[in-house]
């Protein structure tokens, strides 16, 4: 007889088999504050389970989830595991007609959605075919729609179903950072990979820590950090709803005094220039990490100076879930992506497929346990991502001689000076570590002679004057990392465009020339 594989049972009821029912699984920063503990989870989630049955949902129908953090959002996402039904995380910072598109791809039967994003995705239902359910988390039901509460009555809690390892577990949706996101789907089998390779041998996360990701849930990254690492072992994880400002961030650092703190490089930049103007928050913080982008080394090292811990840069996917290239800790090298994670396996090609030697750039494939089973009706996209075991990453890394990886830029960012290629990334943290600089951005453009040349984008730190600072920029990377390198164009901007995870789109810049 085959065992159970379906993730729900080691994530949820283990804990309370094994006595940990008592611990706080989730408790919210804002709101009516509310916490819930493994026990009531694992009650809640069969209760769930029991409701999607009710409501006539078949096993590998999809539901679509626009929901902020708040603690309805684990006890649906692992009900719908335990009830065969697939859970599908959207971004909760998207337009209509995004919303519209990808409920449209998904062919969800169910969304359930908060009341506060109600007014962006109601227009998207309109037309909408394939729904039979929605439900609305919140005080106020709107017309057409089912209450949470009145969706949970009739039911009766149900156990997890019997699921094996590579079964689908759930979706999530590519950021987009390059264009239209894509269903990403994964397997049971992923959520127990991620811990035990990331979660437990490089964040060596405990029983006893208390975690806050402002990275939100729908982003894979975030689900790893709120749902499977503070999960694999009793943890609690702390949940904000609202947006993760660096005011707001630091105000829950240090009202709630979690342990670990997980955020994106533009928010911890963001935050060190806050801090220039504001008092440093008490905290208990003894270890950070950061995905998304790789992170600046100034931004890093700035970080430790003030918190007095490090921040661990990784490299993550929404293919492969979470991180599988790092930093470690007490070995932070700031600047670099670190090693692999225990568990992964990585090689970088050249534009023949042959693995580069140390000093070259090629661009990094992974393989492990946590890889996605596919893109959902991306036939050529699957093709071009995953060979066999392998998946291509589309990120250019140098391989450095003591084994460590420099990222160097998406594929399509990479473009050649001088007939040698040029890193966007190595250019924008340079123009970030002026201590007038706050974000930059650094992309391809064609000069009078048909040439490249990089273009940098520039958001300034508050209150600083524009005078001459574009000449005082370009000396500034000349004398850093050399004359060829230096932005021949350089535009002060207000903001930059990023997905709602922090990615910089510079897509939309490179079509902005």
């Amino acid at each position: 007889m085959l065992d159970n594989k379906n993730a729900a049972i080691w994530f949820v009821d283990r804990h309370v088999e094994e006595g940990r029912g008592s611990n706080v699984a989730f408790r919210e920063a804002d709101g009516q504050r509310r916490s819930q503990t493994y026990a009531e989870l694992a009650e809640r989630s069969d209760l769930l389970a029991g409701a999607f049955e009710s409501a006539g949902l078949r096993r590998e129908e999809r539901v679509a989830c626009l929901i902020l953090d708040q603690l309805e959002y684990p006890e649906i996402f692992w009900g719908a595991l335990k009830a065969g039904v697939v859970p599908v995380a959207l971004n909760t910072l998207l337009a209509t007609s995004v919303y519209q598109a990808t409920l449209n791809d998904s062919r969800a039967a169910c969304l359930i959605v908060s009341l506060e994003l109600w007014e962006t995705v109601e227009p998207a239902l309109v037309e909408n075919k394939d729904l039979r359910k929605v439900i609305v988390i919140g005080e106020k039901t709107p017309p057409k729609a089912i209450s949470y509460v009145d969706f949970l009555l009739p039911a009766k809690t149900k156990k997890a179903i019997f699921a094996l390892d590579d079964e689908c577990a759930f979706w999530l949706y590519s950021s987009g950072s390059t264009g239209q996101p894509k269903g990403v789907r994964h397997v049971h089998s992923a959520l127990l990979s991620t811990a035990e390779t990331y979660g437990a041998q490089v964040l060596g996360i405990k029983k006893n820590d208390v975690i806050f990701s402002a990275a939100k849930i729908f982003f894979a990254y975030g689900m790893g950090n709120a749902l499977t690492f503070p999960m694999s072992v009793g943890a609690t994880t702390i949940l904000f709803s609202g947006r993760p400002t660096p005011d707001a961030v630091l105000d829950i650092i240090q009202a709630e005094q979690p342990t670990l703190f997980c955020g994106v490089p533009t928010l911890y930049g963001a935050i060190v220039a806050l801090l220039e103007n504001r008092e440093m928050p008490s905290h208990r913080v003894r270890l950070c990490i950061s995905a998304g982008e790789a992170l600046p080394a100034d931004i890093g090292r700035r970080w430790q100076d003030l918190f007095k811990n490090e921040i661990l840069d990784g490299v993550g996917s929404t293919e492969m879930l979470h991180i599988f290239l790092s930093n470690r800790e007490g070995e932070v090298n700031y600047g670099t992506s670190g090693i692999a994670v225990p568990g992964y396996e990585l090689r970088c090609v050249n534009e023949g497929g042959n693995q580069i030697q140390p000093g070259e750039v090629g661009e990094m494939l992974v393989k492990g346990g946590s890889s996605a089973d596919g893109y959902w009706n991306q036939r050529a996209k699957n093709q071009a991502t995953f060979e066999g075991e392998w998946t291509r990453t589309g990120d250019k890394y140098e391989i450095m001689g003591d084994g460590t990886y420099i990222y160097c830029g998406r594929t399509d960012d990479m473009f050649k000076v001088s007939g040698i290629w040029l890193s966007p990334f190595e250019v924008e943290q340079t123009l970030i570590s002026h201590p007038k600089v706050l974000e930059a951005a650094v992309v391809a453009q064609v000069d009078d002679h048909g040439l490249e040349k990089p273009k940098a984008f520039v958001v300034l730190n508050s209150n600083i004057s524009k005078n001459n600072i574009e000449n005082e920029l370009r000396d500034f990377v000349k004398e850093r990392i050399g004359k060829w390198k230096y932005p021949r164009w350089i535009e002060i901007v207000d903001d930059l465009p990023k997905t709602a995870t922090g990615k910089i789109q510079r897509f939309k810049l490179r079509s902005s020339k």
